[in-house]
C-alpha cells in the first residue's frame, strides 16, 4: 500500500485508551458510535483521534468485525483531507464501500456501517462527478443509506450533514425540478437537515463548513455573507481531536480563497 501522508499537526493530540473513554461523548457527538469496552479497540480509536490514521486503520482491521467502524472512519477521513493523489483517494473510498457492504451482511444492525458506506460512496461520487454518479444509481444508494441511519438514530448529526449535502449537490448539478422528480432532492429539506445537525452537535466545524458549501451551491452570491459567517465560526472552533482540526483548517482555507 502507498505510504500515507502524515497528519500535519502530529503531536497536538495525545489520547490514550482511557482518555478516549472519558471523552467519548464529546468525541463521538457527530456519529454516535457506541462506546467500546475492548481496550485494544479503544486504542485504535486513540490513534484515530491523535491523527495516526494509518495505524488506526491497521489496528481496526486486525480486530476483525469489531474494528471495522474505526478502520473505515480512519480511511474516509484520511482520504477526504490528506490523500494528495486522486486515484489513491478514489481507491480508498471503493475499499470502504466494499468492506461495509460485507460488514452490513454480517452486522445489519450496525448503524455506522451504513453511514460509512454512504460516506464512501458519496465522496467517490464527487470524484467521478455527481452527474455521472447519479446516472450510475449511486446517489439513490447514498440517500437510502443515510435515511436509514437517521430513521434508526434520529440525532445522528453527521448523517444529517451528509444527507443535506446530497440534496444540495444533486440540485446544484441537475436543478431543482429534475432533482426533485428523479432523485427526491429538495432545497428546503437539505437546509433543514443542516440546521438539525448543528442543533444536535453545535461544535461541528464539519457541519458549518458543509452547510456553507451547500448554501453557496444553492443560492450563490445571495448568501455569501451567511456562508462567510459559517466559515468564520468553524475557523474559530476549538478542535478536540485530529479530525476536528482538519475541519477547522479547511474552514480557514475557505476564508483565505
Amino acid at each position: 500500500m502507498a505510504k500515507w501522508t502524515p497528519f500535519p499537526f502530529a503531536g497536538d493530540y495525545n489520547f490514550d485508551a482511557e482518555g478516549v473513554k472519558s471523552s467519548w461523548a464529546r468525541l463521538h457527538a457527530g456519529d454516535l458510535e457506541p462506546l467500546p469496552q475492548d481496550p485494544k479497540l479503544l486504542q485504535a480509536w486513540a490513534h484515530f483521534h491523535n491523527g495516526d490514521f494509518y495505524k488506526s486503520m491497521s489496528m481496526g482491521l486486525d480486530l476483525g468485525l469489531s474494528g471495522l467502524n474505526v478502520a473505515n472512519k480512519a480511511v474516509c477521513v484520511y482520504a477526504t483531507y490528506l490523500e494528495r493523489q486522486e486515484a489513491i483517494r478514489q481507491a480508498l473510498f471503493v475499499e470502504v464501500a466494499e468492506r461495509t457492504e460485507a460488514q452490513i451482511k454480517q452486522q445489519p444492525d450496525n448503524i455506522n456501517a451504513y453511514y460509512w458506506r454512504a460516506y464512501a460512496l458519496g465522496r467517490y461520487s464527487q470524484g467521478i462527478s455527481v452527474a455521472k454518479a447519479l446516472a450510475q444509481g449511486l446517489g439513490t444508494r447514498v440517500k437510502t443509506d443515510l435515511e436509514h441511519v437517521i430513521q434508526k438514530q434520529p440525532m445522528h448529526a453527521d448523517a444529517h450533514i451528509a444527507l443535506g449535502a446530497f440534496h444540495a449537490e444533486v440540485i446544484d448539478k441537475v436543478g431543482e425540478l429534475i432533482g426533485a422528480m428523479a432523485y427526491g432532492a429538495h432545497k428546503a429539506t437539505g437546509l433543514t437537515l443542516f440546521q438539525q445537525a448543528l442543533k444536535f452537535n453545535m461544535a461541528s466545524a464539519m457541519g458549518m463548513v458543509e452547510y456553507a458549501h451547500a448554501l453557496l451551491m444553492l443560492d450563490g452570491d445571495a448568501v455569501v455573507h451567511e456562508a462567510t459567517r459559517l466559515y468564520q465560526q468553524a475557523a474559530s472552533a476549538k478542535p478536540i481531536d485530529a479530525m476536528e482540526r482538519l475541519d477547522v483548517e479547511m474552514a480557514k482555507a475557505e476564508l483565505e480563497d
